[in-house]
């Protein structure tokens, strides 16, 4: 497939040039001191006093060819191991919202563990979705087991691929241990390993964290399945400008990869990122802009470069609700990311900005995901599938709808949608006047009303919950209160209050 691209290739080389220039000459400040130490061992030039870490081009050179081209994230069904780059690109949910908008009385509030488990349910019956990155904090985690209560929830409930942040490494070691249990050893579940981790070890501009640096580390040491989000700020950590932003990131991405790879060699990365821009106007933070779907383009062009899978967040909007803004926001920057080759794109569920999940939100961007999969699949022509013999027979004044061959290409040649409303105006009234919201909040309702199939087995769980006192329930149980909505009725849905929002969001 041909994909759409900004840079041509003396571009792409000023890119990565310019990157290795600021690498070498201008380094980055690494907090964390053992990433120094490690970083001085392999040859880069540590000033400890400062924290400042200069790389020159060719320790960057030597270890950046060592990243493998492609990653496999597994899920606890090895059915749904997901292995890219591949011909299509790979849909996950966006992750750690604070915040869920009530099913059953349409306000915002902390989310719960047991949102989690409802939401894993959900993940794990759309056929858009093949990652759950999981989509919101636990307000009621214990304070021990802030990370373990958010991996439990969505691995009791979803076969496919989970993943998310840690703070730090003893949590990386509770959910760790977690899947051994599940596995049912510590031998098997390192046979195959079937949890996912994500880190965001650099601060834009050009900053290495100190928690996050070491999960880094940890992560690449023994093995485990992590990968980075580059996740600069357009105007405000980095320049104003696409070109600027771009090597800036490329620069930072270079980084955390020379590190992984000085950690254990041949550890699986994504070029993945998070760039967002700033609203100059009043510095709102804007993940909905479409210039985070154009330097999806120009990374996917890098990771090409590299050789390296390519992935975004990319279906984000700043709307509250599931509109027409938060319809093109996420079609949009999804779209132009599967046109530019991306191999894994982060979009579902969210909504104001990272900050709240919708049930109805996450249902319709699962028709989005499977629309976008459908772009990707191709116009898939052919001398047989031009119909030349077809339209010859068919003739003037006739009825293709009648041939064979429509049949057998109905559900093949267009997607379907089940949300999205086709009816005549008329029809439409007559059923109710429905929103693609209230039809989302169905769907999803119907889905979580029936007993959750891939539910832990109740011995594996209690094994689990043996080991860690004081684990929330974790059910995928349908909110008390929730009910399907009667469409015929046109009743208002419930106005929304504001978010309260936290002071540190996490990927």
């Amino acid at each position: 497939m041909n994909f759409f691209s900004y840079l041509n290739s003396d571009d792409i080389s000023y890119v990565h040039q310019s990157s290795l220039e600021i690498l070498e000459e201008v380094g980055l400040q690494v907090r964390n001191e053992k990433a120094r130490k490690r970083f001085a061992e392999h040859g880069a030039i540590v000033n400890h006093e400062t924290e400042i870490v200069r790389l020159p081009a060719t320790v960057v050179e030597k270890y950046r060819a060592l990243v493998p081209p492609t990653i496999t994230l597994r899920g606890r069904d090895p059915a749904f191991d997901v292995t890219f780059p591949r011909e299509l690109p790979v849909f996950a949910t966006a992750s750690s919202a604070p915040d869920i908008v009530d099913p059953v009385s349409g306000v915002t509030r902390r989310s719960r563990s047991d949102d989690i488990a409802r939401i894993a349910h959900l993940v794990n019956e759309l056929p858009g979705f093949d990652v759950f990155s999981i989509s919101t904090l636990a307000d009621d985690a214990p304070r021990d087991q802030f990370s373990l209560t958010r991996f439990y929830a969505a691995l009791k409930n979803c076969v496919k691929p989970c993943r998310t942040s840690v703070y730090n490494i003893r949590e990386a070691e509770q959910v760790i241990k977690l899947g051994e249990l599940i596995a049912g050893s510590k031998e098997a579940f390192w046979e195959r390993p079937f949890i996912n981790f994500g880190y965001c070890a650099v601060v834009s501009p050009l900053t290495m964290d100190f928690d996050s640096t070491d999960t880094l580390m940890y992560f690449a040491e023994n093995g485990i399945t992590a990968y980075g989000t580059i996740a600069p700020m357009g105007g405000l950590s980095t320049p104003l400008t696409l070109p600027g932003m771009l090597v800036i990131m490329n620069a930072e991405w270079l980084a955390a990869a020379t590190l992984a790879q000085m950690s254990r060699a041949g550890t699986a990365q994504i070029y993945n990122f998070l760039p967002v821009f700033a609203d100059m106007r009043d510095g709102a933070y804007a993940p909905g802009a479409i210039e985070v779907g154009m330097m999806n383009s120009a990374v996917c062009q890098m990771a090409r470069f590299y050789n390296v899978p390519a992935g975004g967040y990319l279906g984000l909007t700043n709307s509250k609700v599931a509109d027409a803004q938060a319809g093109f926001e996420k079609g949009m920057s999804p779209l132009m990311g599967a046109m530019s080759g991306a191999d894994f794109i982060v979009m579902g569920g969210l909504q104001d900005a990272l900050m709240t999940f919708d049930f109805g939100q996450a249902t319709i961007d699962n028709e989005i995901a499977m629309m976008i999969r459908r772009v990707r699949e191709g116009f898939g022509f052919s001398k047989e599938a031009a119909s030349v013999k077809e339209i010859k027979e068919t003739g003037p004044a006739g009825m293709f709808a009648a041939n064979p061959a429509t049949l057998e290409h109905m559900l093949t040649t267009s997607f379907m949608p089940e949300l999205a409303d086709r009816k005549l105006r008329e029809h439409w009234e007559l059923e109710g006047s429905s929103t693609i919201q209230q039809r989302a909040l169905n769907k999803a309702y119907d889905i979580l009303s029936v007993s959750n199939p891939v539910a832990l087995d109740p011995d594996v769980d209690a094994r689990i919950r043996a080991e860690f006192d004081g684990l929330v329930a974790g059910d995928a149980k349908l909110q008390q209160g929730w009910k399907r909505l009667d469409i015929g009725s046109n009743e208002p849905q419930r106005e929304r209050r504001p978010n309260r929002r936290r002071k540190k969001q996490r990927l």
